[in-house]
């Protein structure tokens, strides 16, 4: 089963790594306490809507940022699961990183075409 909490938890602790941070310097500017902030990123407590505001104003992100980092990780895990299970994937449940459109393709059996996500890369096989 894939739990939003933690999925929201790891992008949370990514933000504040990248900004080389510590738990107790982002508690303190975010008025949380560090063993809460430490449970929500280990995806152990749901943040409110609230928290979640005060975590990101103490990150400097915007809430729409982390949110989209979530939707974009819980997509690849939905697809990983439905893989896992052998099962096919339902158009809905595809991940939507970013709209593009290509207007050609050499259409060479086997050419590999890399396609730049925002955090992923995905290669593409030519059929």
């Amino acid at each position: 089963m894939i739990l939003l909490r933690r999925l929201l938890g790891d992008v949370l602790r990514r933000q504040r790594q990248r900004q080389g941070r510590t738990l107790r310097e982002v508690s303190s500017s975010a008025r949380v306490s560090l063993g809460y902030l430490s449970e929500v990123e280990r995806g152990q407590k749901e943040a409110s809507s609230e928290l979640l505001s005060a975590i990101c104003d103490a990150l400097d992100v915007r809430m729409s940022e982390v949110m989209r980092e979530v939707s974009d990780e819980l997509s690849l895990a939905e697809l990983a699961q439905s893989a896992a299970a052998s099962e096919p994937v339902p158009a809905p449940m595809r991940p939507m990183f970013n709209s593009m459109s290509v207007t050609s393709v050499t259409g060479v059996p086997g050419e590999r075409v890399t396609i730049k996500a925002p955090a992923e890369a995905v290669d593409v096989v030519a059929a």
